[in-house]
């Protein structure tokens, strides 16, 4: 848990014994970083919502023994985590089984929003960092296809797109490169 995190931080009462957040405060605290996260990681808003509750539902089943969990937090990304992966395996195994050919019309309105949403995130870069993350991640060059594309060398292309992930992250290695 982080310090300063009133509403989801474990406190000592005076006697020693620990007064833990109501399920409710943990919640109201918790929900919208999980589904901002969920929501990157599947793309798609209903099954980011599904899998919040999921994991809601599956916390709040064991609440009456949340001093047993160490990190509520961690637990709670873990289980909608595995929730994700879960459904990722069942339906490339039922893709596999019906052999599927034909593509499944995406949601225009969640496609757009996730364009935008990764248009502003990589609009926050530095150019070249932005560059070197766009090479290596999404068109997957290597450092030294990507390093002969920009004309520099491929290790400063692996710092540049370390430093992006960094920044992306939020954890400040994005500086200015």
């Amino acid at each position: 848990m982080q310090a300063g995190d009133e509403l989801t931080a474990i406190e000592r009462a005076p006697e020693g014994r620990v007064v833990e957040p109501s399920f409710d405060e943990f919640f109201l605290a918790e929900h919208d970083r999980l589904y901002r996260a969920l929501y990157f990681i599947t793309g798609n808003a209903h099954d980011a919502d599904e899998l919040c509750q999921d994991a809601f539902l599956k916390l709040w089943e064991r609440w009456d023994r949340i001093d047993t969990i160490d990190d509520p937090r961690a637990y709670l990304f873990r289980v909608a985590l595995n929730g994700f992966r879960m459904r990722l395996r069942r339906a490339k195994t039922a893709a596999r089984r019906l052999r599927l050919t034909h593509d499944v019309p995406a949601d225009e309105f969640d496609a757009v929003d996730a364009r935008a949403d990764v248009h502003a995130m990589l609009g926050s870069l530095p150019g070249r960092q932005r560059t070197a993350l766009v090479l290596t991640e999404i068109f997957d060059y290597s450092s030294d296809q990507a390093g002969r594309i920009m004309h520099i060398s491929p290790s400063t292309v692996r710092v540049l797109a370390s430093q992006a992930r960094s920044a992306l992250r939020g954890d400040g290695g994005g500086a200015d490169a």
